[in-house]
């Protein structure tokens, strides 16, 4: 961190400064990476969990299991684990560093607020990644299926984990800590109970389904789930553009609550 301080004090002309800032916003992945070296064991235990659980629970409640019922879960599991680790993960973490002081301290250094953000959700959409991975095994191996990747799979799950990330991020810096906490617990039972991911859409009253047009977890499910197997589902532009103005909101929710903190 000595490295970010000496370089961010150095009087710089205009293109050194963005030098700077681009040096400096990838010191602070270091920094996280480092910081978060020690979680990634159990994060990768808890992504495993929640998928395993994700598969196999809603197969307990469904009973039989057919065999496009049995794709829906098994391509629902890693959408799950990728939102979860934005919309739960990434939050409680902001809410830990703004508690113990250390992400008022890095907001010291002069550096862009958004390189403070780019290193944040560049950290926490790698980390999300290997729920995708773990969660499609499971649901493979439990069901027996077989998935039809599609060439754009990868670019669609870095989209669906930035995004959750980027929300996770912005509310975890718009409202108090308590609030952040209790919100990101909210956000659990709602994806897993009311979000149209590991079930049909038609599955879900009326209204409910006309708010999920709007809100971007099930443009994203139907993204990952095109991705996974491309030949039994589809998706939409529509469903690209949402989350993409979703992921634009939240990324300049999360600058302005930053500069206005800072």
């Amino acid at each position: 961190m000595s490295a970010i301080t000496q370089h961010a004090t150095t009087p710089t002309s205009p293109i050194r400064h963005t030098l700077r800032g681009l040096r400096g916003t990838m010191l602070l992945m270091q920094w996280q990476v480092r910081r978060q070296a020690q979680m990634l064991p159990l994060m990768v235990v808890v992504q495993t969990a929640l998928a395993v659980s994700t598969v196999l629970g809603y197969g307990i409640l469904i009973g039989d299991v057919s065999p496009e019922a049995a794709l829906f879960l098994a391509t629902g599991a890693p959408t799950i684990t990728l939102i979860t680790v934005g919309l739960v993960m990434t939050p409680q973490a902001m809410v830990q560093s703004r508690m113990e002081g250390s992400a008022d301290w890095l907001r010291t250094l002069p550096l862009p607020r958004g390189a403070f953000l780019a290193a944040d959700l560049t950290v926490w959409t790698l980390l999300a990644l290997p729920g995708l991975v773990l969660g499609a095994i499971a649901g493979a191996l439990y069901y027996d299926i077989t998935y039809q990747l599609s060439a754009w799979i990868l670019p669609v799950a870095i989209l669906v984990s930035l995004t959750a990330a980027a929300i996770g991020y912005a509310f975890a810096t718009l409202l108090p800590p308590l609030i952040t906490q209790l919100v990101s617990q909210l956000l659990v039972f709602l994806l897993l109970l009311f979000s149209p991911v590991s079930f049909p859409a038609a599955n879900l009253p009326g209204w409910l389904r006309s708010a999920h047009e709007v809100l971007p977890i099930e443009p994203m499910a139907n993204l990952m789930r095109a991705g996974l197997a491309g030949q039994t589902f589809d998706a939409s532009l529509r469903d690209l553009v949402v989350v993409l103005c979703w992921c634009g909101a939240a990324v300049a929710a999360a600058v302005l609550a930053l500069r206005k903190r800072g």
